[in-house]
């Protein structure tokens, strides 16, 4: 059990809602989560939702894996788009699940092809709006 972490198996559906996220701008977020020994698609944001509602679907005391497709306006007045990756792991979950998180999040990303920004956060401060948009420009 000790090396389990290394062994996290990714489910197919997380890779398709990604990729349907990425091409088809299907969802707005995905949340993803470790389940015994895979990581799980947890929710899928609606194209319309915002940025306050995924936050608000992050869990306050467990970590999770999640990604957030962010639409800005550059000072060119440019529609742009950029997909975020974030670990979240607040400082109130447990320490072994910090642990299994944070040994199978690099593995976990190389399944995610086209993740432009990556942010890890402890708490809601470290992924404030303002933080998302000053990372995007």
């Amino acid at each position: 059990m000790a090396n389990a972490a290394s062994g996290m198996a990714v489910e197919d559906e997380c890779k398709l809602k990604f990729l349907e996220l990425k091409s088809k701008r299907n969802y707005r977020f995905i949340v993803f989560r470790i389940d015994g020994q895979q990581v799980v698609v947890e929710k899928l944001g609606n194209p319309e939702e915002t940025y306050d509602d995924f936050t608000a679907s992050l869990p306050a005391d467990e970590c999770r894996y999640a990604v957030f497709d962010f639409d800005f306006t550059t000072a060119e007045n440019c529609q742009k788009s950029k997909i975020f990756f974030i670990a979240w792991s607040p400082d109130s979950s447990r320490v072994r699940m910090k642990m299994v998180y944070a040994s199978s999040k690099d593995r976990f990303k190389r399944e995610l092809d086209g993740i432009q920004v990556e942010l890890q956060a402890t708490d809601p401060s470290e992924m404030s709006f303002d933080i998302i948009k000053s990372r995007a420009l």
